[in-house]
């Protein structure tokens, strides 16, 4: 039977909404359950900071040789390995008691994780060039449905019975992705002769691509600008005055505003890129994402700061698709599993410093200033991607088409 890479496309993009909505149901109320189920009462968002941060610095230096294994033996075992950790990580966060305990589970899941970017150099790496832009940004809406629907079941678990439950639940649907990895996830184009490369080359040669470093520091700003706020949101949400029995739900409906519009508009942003370069889409992204922002720090009531969410969410729909698209163009395809391996490094470096800087930002300044920051960083990095010339280092870094064999 020939390889589809539509087939493969629609396996992968359940694994990853499986996994994301995993992630989204318990990690968004990480505050929450700091505060009331293992007793963190003092400097709550410094301890939501660390919680959040320290998963994914584990991530980021481990994920350039979770990177290196996937082109050597493929991604297939990499999300077999990092579906079933997840699975047995989330579970026994259901048994912890003690903050200290917390973390270290915390930081297991960093070291083990990997599922999301094994999907996306997966899909890269088994599409037709042309359609690459196309399916990354599909992909890219499994992730913003999983975070539509983890933080409304977090939420409603959370009301009715306990943020501690919303660990088994995590657990569940996790253990689906690991399931759908093994049984049904394809990878047709992958070389097992090639040997293992070590990280010091890969940095290297990553390192003499400067698009591709360009790249790299895009999506780490990028996902900084999201991360800074995750861990303050519960908090903002009951200082306007959100009672503190509904904020794991009015937190979930908030949290899932962003992620309806990306499910919404990634498809468009991604056809629209194929067709005019992901580089304006990039830019258009940026700019939106940071008047967005800023435009939060103004509002005082909780509909009107989720439909802000919403409508900043429809411009940042189109950032990260862009740049991993632009990724694929500039990498060659032997490289692509270590690239997005040290892609993730990148984004979760950002995802580490994002809670921890947001938490120590939120305990000595007014958490709607945080808007500002983080708006103004966003558009200097729009700024940054047109004097850059970015469009113009993607043409020149692009490695020579190679025929492709994929069906479908």
């Amino acid at each position: 039977m020939l390889f589809s890479w539509k087939r493969n496309l629609i396996v992968l993009w359940v694994g990853v909404f499986f996994c994301s909505t995993a992630y989204s149901i318990s990690i968004p109320f990480l505050s929450i359950f700091l505060s009331d189920e293992l007793g963190v009462s003092n400097h709550l968002e410094i301890w939501s900071g660390v919680s959040f941060g320290i998963t994914f610095l584990a991530s980021a230096l481990i994920s350039p040789y979770w990177g290196s294994l996937a082109d050597k033996y493929g991604r297939k075992p990499m999300l077999i390995r990092s579906g079933f950790s997840l699975a047995a990580l989330y579970l026994i966060n259901y048994f912890v008691h003690d903050p200290y305990i917390f973390l270290i589970v915390r930081v297991l899941q960093g070291l083990l994780a990997g599922f999301v970017p094994a999907a996306i150099a997966m899909v890269a790496t088994n599409t037709p060039e042309h359609k690459t832009g196309y399916a990354l940004s599909i992909m890219s809406t499994a992730g913003a449905t999983g975070s539509i629907i983890g933080p409304l079941i977090g939420g409603v678990v959370s009301y009715y019975t306990s943020n501690r439950i919303a660990f088994l639940f995590s657990a569940g649907i996790v253990l689906i992705s690991a399931l759908i990895a093994t049984f049904f996830a394809k990878e047709e184009n992958f070389d097992r002769s090639a040997p293992r490369s070590h990280v010091s080359d890969d940095i290297r040669e990553a390192r003499s691509n400067r698009a591709f470093i360009t790249l790299l520091s895009l999506a780490g700003i990028s996902t900084f600008s999201v991360m800074i706020l995750e861990p303050l949101i519960p908090i903002y949400l009951l200082d306007m005055g959100i009672s503190k029995n509904s904020a794991s739900l009015s937190s979930g409906i908030v949290f899932s505003a962003v992620g309806i519009a990306t499910v919404l508009m990634a498809p468009q942003w991604g056809r629209l890129g194929s067709r005019k370069g992901f580089g304006m889409i990039l830019f258009i992204g940026l700019i939106g994402g940071g008047i967005g922002n800023i435009l939060q720090f103004f509002v005082s009531g909780y509909v009107e700061f989720a439909i802000l969410r919403f409508a900043y969410g429809l411009f940042y729909a189109g950032v990260l698709p862009s740049v991993n698209a632009m990724i694929v163009q500039v990498i060659e395809p032997g490289f692509r599993g270590r690239a997005f391996g040290l892609n993730q490094a990148a984004s979760q470096l950002a995802t580490m410093a994002g809670p921890i800087i947001g938490g120590l930002l939120g305990a000595f300044i007014p958490i709607r200033w945080v808007f500002v920051i983080n708006g103004v960083m966003l558009l200097v990095a729009a700024i940054l991607v047109k004097t850059r010339k970015l469009e113009a280092q993607i043409a020149a870094a692009r490695p020579a088409e190679q025929p492709t064999t994929i069906q479908g």
